[in-house]
């Protein structure tokens, strides 16, 4: 760990000097990169220096205890070195954790697609139902939020709605909520008072910009139709609604949220993008998960990762089988709890195989 953490801090000096350059001063791409590197490895090398520190006063107590005569001095040594011990195994675990492969995807804003599965109706209202939840934690967190797609359901909730999340470290908390959701509770349309068992797929997309992903423009078939729902006088009047079709994948998007059809053209175009990026994700993630069993953060739509029990109050994650009893409260936003365990659960994979990797 010493040898990484020695490495790092030489990164931070050379990136430190590189920024005074004026070719790079002057370059404001660069400049803009290595301000985000050198603002990532300080936090590092801070932690370091603490670290460096208690490992000196450790050899200096150890020292005063081995050599000196005076037994007040060899006391005071041994009070140091019990709270200095402590305090190492503390910043050790600090510093494992921070040496852990950063996702370059988790600073990025997320594509947020929320769809009914199994279940009708009730897939429906239930899709709805997690809109609402994630509206409510997006809006605790300080982010904002803004509606590219929806398509409302026959009974009330959503057949599928699609956001754009912008914020701080959006992807890296939203990236654990990819997956089946599914809800076990009597719907409002049941008349004999039966449970039945609906499903919602969830869907957090990093957004691509074109430095992560080049589309071209030959490749995309664009069709413009009526907006529908509300919106005033120019709905199904106007043809401000867009769909793109990317003709190798077959990937389809479509936007009609604003009443301009360029607006909505910037829109489908950035969620086809994040789409795009997101397979070639996939096929990146699907090579290494040999190496890597965990269901952790692998996103996968296919995986059931969360059931919402109404009779029992229940909301069970399958991931790590973590379990609380506060639905409504869960239901209102409170994901917190959850998203904390699913990172520490994926640090801790990482921890293990970046220990493995050292050796």
């Amino acid at each position: 760990m010493l040898n990484q953490l020695e490495a790092i801090r030489e990164r931070y000096e050379e990136v430190s000097q590189q920024m005074t350059m004026p070719e790079v001063v002057s370059d404001m791409t660069k400049f803009t990169r290595l301000s985000k590197e050198y603002k990532d490895l300080e936090k590092i090398v801070n932690e370091y220096k603490i670290y460096k520190n208690v490992l000196s006063n450790i050899e200096g107590a150890k020292d005063i205890i081995a050599n000196e005569k005076d037994e007040e001095m060899r006391d005071l040594a041994k009070e140091e070195l019990d709270e200095l011990l402590p305090q190492k195994e503390t910043l050790e675990a600090t510093l494992k954790e921070m040496l852990i492969p950063k996702d370059p995807n988790d600073s990025k804003n997320v594509i947020l697609e929320i769809r009914a599965g199994t279940g009708g109706d009730e897939a429906s209202i239930f899709a709805g139902d997690l809109f609402r939840m994630y509206q409510r934690f997006i809006e605790k967190q300080g982010w904002r939020m803004t509606l590219l797609d929806h398509n409302e359901g026959t009974a009330g909730g959503y057949k599928e709605i699609v956001v754009q999340v912008e914020g701080e470290d959006v992807y890296g908390k939203l990236k654990y909520e990819s997956g089946v959701h599914r809800v076990q509770r009597v719907p409002a349309t049941e008349s004999q008072g039966r449970v039945h068992t609906s499903a919602a797929t969830v869907a957090a997309l990093p957004e691509a910009d074109e430095v992560d992903l080049t589309i071209n423009m030959n490749d995309i078939r664009v069709d413009t139709f009526c907006s529908s729902g509300a919106g005033g006088q120019s709905v199904n009047t106007t043809y401000s609604a867009v769909r793109m079709v990317h003709i190798p994948t077959g990937v389809t998007v479509s936007c009609q949220d604003e009443r301009s059809q360029i607006k909505n053209r910037e829109k489908a175009l950035s969620v086809l993008r994040s789409r795009l990026y997101e397979m070639e994700m996939a096929k990146h993630n699907e090579a290494i998960s040999a190496e890597r069993k965990g269901l952790v953060g692998n996103g996968d739509r296919s995986d059931k990762i969360r059931t919402y029990n109404y009779p029992q109050s229940r909301v069970t994650d399958h991931r790590i089988g973590y379990t609380v009893y506060n639905l409504p409260t869960v239901m209102e936003g409170e994901i917190d709890g959850f998203i904390e365990q699913l990172r520490m659960a994926d640090n801790a994979e990482k921890i293990k195989e970046n220990a493995m990797a050292v050796a």
